[in-house]
Formats: C-alpha cells, structure tokens, sequence
C-alpha cells in the first residue's frame, strides 16, 4: 500500500489503525474467560496458590495475543474468495531488507520534521516495532525467557505471521491477502528486542513463576475459594470431555459421509455425558486417596481420624462412599438429564441444581469446610501437601 507523498494520516487511517484493537480488547477478554479454569489450575498446581498479579498478567496476555492476530490478519477476504483474489490478490512477497528506509526518504523528501513523523510511511515503520515490545516484556517477564530468547520467538512469530499472510491461511483464501514483508519481520523483532530488554522495568510489580513456585508445596489453609474451585474443575472437567467426545463424534459422522441426527442418539449419549460421568466422577474415588480431580487440582485429599489422634487415608469402602455421596449422584443424575427431552430430564436437572446447591452450601456451613460429603462420611478435608 504506497501512501501518497505530501499526505499525513488521516482520520480514516486512524480508524483503520485503531478498530483491531477494539476487537482484540473485546475477544481477548472472552479468551481469558474461555481459558480462565485452566489457568486457576495450572497457577495452583504450579504455585500451590493463587497470585493476582499472575492472573492479571495472564489476562493481559490474552488481550495482547488476540489484537496481536487482528492487526496482522484482519480483516480477511469474504464472499466469493476467488473473485476477491482475482481482484486483490497480492502478487509475491517484498524480500529486500530495508527497503522501508528508501521508502519513508521518497515519500518523505522536502517534508519537515513534524510532517515525517506522521507520515503514514514511517508510521508503518514505527508501529510494526511498537506491536511487538508487548511480545518481548511478556516471554521475559511473564514467561521467564532470557533476552536471546524472548528476542528469537518474536522472530519466529513474526515470520509465522507473514508465512500466514503470504500463503492465505495455507490455502483457505486461495491467495495472498497481505503483503508478506522482510522488513516487517525485522521490525517486529527490533520490537521484540526493545521489549525484552525493559521488561523488568515494565513488569516489575509481578513476580516471577520460579519465585512463586519455590514454596509451591507448603501446605496451606483450606479455604472457601479453593473448595469451590475444586468444584468448578470437577463439573467443568466433565463437560469439557463431554463436548470434546461429542465434537468429535459429528466431525467423524461428516468425514464418513453420514448427515448428523436431528436429535441426540444414544452413541452421544454416551460420549457426551456417561463416559464423562464415569471417568470424572467415578474413577477418582478408586485412585489413591480417593480425591476427586477438582481436589486433585487444589491440593486437598481426605483423611480419617486413625485412631490415634491422627489423620490417615480411609479405607477403599470409605474412600467409595465419600467420593459417591454427593459427585456420584451427580454424575448419575447428568447422565439422567441427557436423556431424550421429557418431564424424567427436566426433573433431573432439576435435581442436579439441588445437589450443587447442597454441596455449595456444605461448604460454607462446614467451619473447616469439609463440605457435605465429608460431613455424611466422616472425613477430613486436608492439604494433601500436609
């Protein structure tokens, strides 16, 4: 896109320049909370705690990604892609090193100092290094890459994208869309650089993964929040797993040439919802100390009292009636709500809300928060670091 001489940027530049970053904003939140559950784990796991600094961290970086992908591959090419190509397609990649230079001095000549600045050609320029200081600070700050790395994934990203633009999504449009551009990739990855190198300046209010996990198994307080995380990942493992098996499912029925049902069949049924409930809700209790993933997740296991003034782990019957009391009945009763449509559903759903309120409720009441099914069993609900 060559840019007049003597034009600065207009107000339909800005537009142009400003709009992915709308859309990166709006996605990119829906993409932290699409992946929110995963990294409450992973941070637990990883750090044995929560760090809201981390997980602020992490929403930004999903912001960033997401306007990072709009800037560089929106908009795409709509309607009838071969007449678009034949129209607009970009004829080969721009694979002379700083040319860009050559260009902001030609379109550029006679203009002042002010006016080269807001030249739309060295604006270009200028932006495509700005993109990637984001880039940078996140590998070495949030990651913890070093400056030659942090610097070398930048490269590579960059050289990602343009590979991306040059092919048109590797065939899905049919031609190049973009300019696929050297100069491009060197800017983002002087981007790349810059951001790496004030990164700990940048991100020095948040802690590094290595500091954060150097305590990671100190056993700490059974909370509220950490039993109704272990909760959310229980009944969120099960319907991911769900979807997942059903998904693929349809996409086997289409690669076979078969058309999907009107209606769920049995074979979904039973990918979608008995399957999940047997191996999220059924299997656990049989494992170890008979916690379920969700406390798996969080670090909590029960214990009973030994006898001895101890706590130890239960026997398998316990570690069974325990695990059954209130995650078995509802698996059982999600495997009952999928049943074809009907007044039996509805009242198991019905049922199902219930349960979870019960066990929500279990929780507060609970002083050491054990929760219900501890409570009907007789159990202890502990840091399993302890």
């Amino acid at each position: 896109m060559a840019p007049s001489r003597d034009s600065d940027v207009t107000v339909g530049d800005v537009d142009e320049w400003t709009w992915p970053a709308y859309v990166g904003v709006a996605l990119g939140v829906l993409a932290f909370l699409a992946v929110l559950l995963p990294v409450l784990v992973v941070q637990q796991r990883r750090y044995g705690r929560l760090d809201a600094r981390r997980m602020l961290g992490a929403a930004a970086l999903a912001v960033y990604v997401v306007t990072l992908l709009a800037y560089t591959l929106l908009p795409l090419p709509s309607g009838d892609l071969a007449a678009w190509c034949a129209a607009n397609a970009v004829s080969g990649a721009e694979l002379v090193p700083l040319h860009s230079i050559d260009d902001i001095r030609g379109d550029t000549s006679g203009l002042s100092t002010l006016a080269t600045l807001r030249s739309r050609a060295f604006l270009q320029v200028a932006f495509n290094v700005l993109l990637f200081v984001p880039w940078g600070v996140f590998a070495r700050r949030y990651l913890g890459w070093g400056v030659v790395a942090s610097t070398a994934s930048a490269l590579l990203a960059s050289v990602a994208i343009e590979t991306v633009q040059y092919t048109g999504i590797f065939g899905v449009i049919g031609c190049s869309y973009r300019v696929a551009d050297v100069d491009d990739v060197l800017t983002n990855t002087l981007g790349g650089l810059l951001g790496a190198l004030v990164a700990p300046v940048v991100l020095r209010w948040m802690p590094q993964a290595r500091a954060l996990a150097a305590d990671r198994l100190e056993p700490r307080p059974v909370t509220v929040p950490r039993r109704l995380l272990g909760m959310v990942v229980d009944v969120g493992a099960a319907a991911a797993l769900g979807a997942a098996l059903q998904l693929a499912y349809r996409i086997a029925l289409m690669a076979t040439g078969h058309g999907l049902p009107a209606t769920p069949t049995w074979a979904e049924v039973l990918l979608g919802t008995v399957l999940p409930a047997v191996l999220v809700f059924g299997v656990p209790p049989w494992v170890g100390s008979g916690a379920s993933l969700g406390q798996r997740a969080v670090w909590l296991e029960p214990r009973w009292p030994d006898g001895a003034g101890g706590l130890a782990r239960g026997s398998l019957g316990r570690r069974l009636a325990r695990g059954y009391a209130v995650l078995g009945v509802y698996g059982l009763l999600d495997v009952a709500a999928a049943v074809p449509p009907g007044a039996e559903a509805a009242g198991a759903q019905s049922l199902q809300g219930l349960v979870v309120l019960a066990a929500v409720v279990g929780v507060l009441a609970t002083g050491d928060r054990r929760g219900l099914s501890c409570a009907l069993t007789g159990a202890r609900l502990v840091d399993a670091r302890a």
